[in-house]
């Protein structure tokens, strides 16, 4: 019996120890929360001017003639998948991984430690990714892009929809959709080709930038949500615990009350 009750005092222990780092853990994702939801807003808002420039750019017949805006016959595939660098945070880096068993031939560019280690690469923060290294990237996935390197440029990551679904995304960058490119007014100088080709690094930059954003919105979002889940069970489990704890103290306690009296009978 007293083996029993070192044994759930050591259990309580431990769970105490884990309820104590997931609410760390839960308090340091809430205060990023709010912040990390801002920069997707706002990236949101850049993103979608981006695709309202190239629309009225692709809206010529000639921009349309853009190497950016054909689709080849290849189907080599280069895709940037955006994970998270730290774990804890539910679902969502197996989600991606998972997500990525349909791309198994596509060749990887990993952001994030999570997809870095996964996919054997060098380092590279999804939380910390600034604007200067997403044009970098861009400029040379453009320079590839135009060398004939693949043929289709495209981003896996996850898309915000509330604040319990955060769902993985396929992202096609390259080449320039011209689906929904409608005749435009605007008069662009010198013309639309020249300027459709300059700002091509300057667009992918932003919408990877803006995708990686978002991606870290989810990932703090499904951290905090699986902290307060798992706070929550190491709560319950404590109390379930505690029970049986008790229990098995007051059993011990009856068992050496009936020995004593047993003892003194004799």
């Amino acid at each position: 019996m007293g083996q029993n009750i070192k044994i759930l005092r050591t259990r309580i222990k431990s769970v105490d120890s884990t309820l104590h780092l997931t609410k760390a853990m839960g308090l340091v994702a809430s205060s990023k929360v709010k912040k990390a939801n801002e920069r997707m807003l706002k990236s949101r808002e850049y993103s979608s001017a981006l695709n309202q420039i190239l629309e009225a750019l692709l809206s010529s017949k000639d921009a349309q003639k853009s190497p950016y805006a054909i689709r080849r016959n290849g189907n080599r595939t280069r895709i940037i998948v955006v994970a998270g660098d730290r774990g804890m945070a539910g679902g969502y880096n197996a989600n991606i991984f998972r997500f990525m068993r349909d791309y198994r031939d596509a060749e990887v560019i990993a952001l994030g430690k999570r997809a870095c280690d996964k996919y054997s690469q060098p380092f590279k923060s999804s939380e910390v990714f600034l604007a200067t290294e997403a044009y970098e990237l861009a400029v040379q996935l453009c320079k590839d892009y135009l060398d004939n390197k693949f043929d289709v440029l495209a981003v896996v990551s996850t898309k915000y929809e509330s604040m319990m679904s955060q769902v993985p995304i396929y992202t096609e960058i390259l080449p320039l959709s011209v689906e929904n490119c409608t005749n435009n007014s605007t008069i662009f100088e010198p013309d639309e080709v020249t300027i459709l080709n300059s700002i091509i690094p300057e667009y992918v930059a932003g919408k990877i930038s803006s995708l990686v954003k978002e991606a870290f919105a989810c990932e703090i979002t499904s951290r905090m949500t699986a902290m307060d889940s798992a706070g929550k069970n190491a709560k319950e489990m404590i109390d379930s615990l505690m029970l049986e704890y008790n229990r098995a103290r007051q059993g011990a306690i009856t068992q050496e009350i009936t020995e004593i009296v047993a003892g003194s009978g004799n």
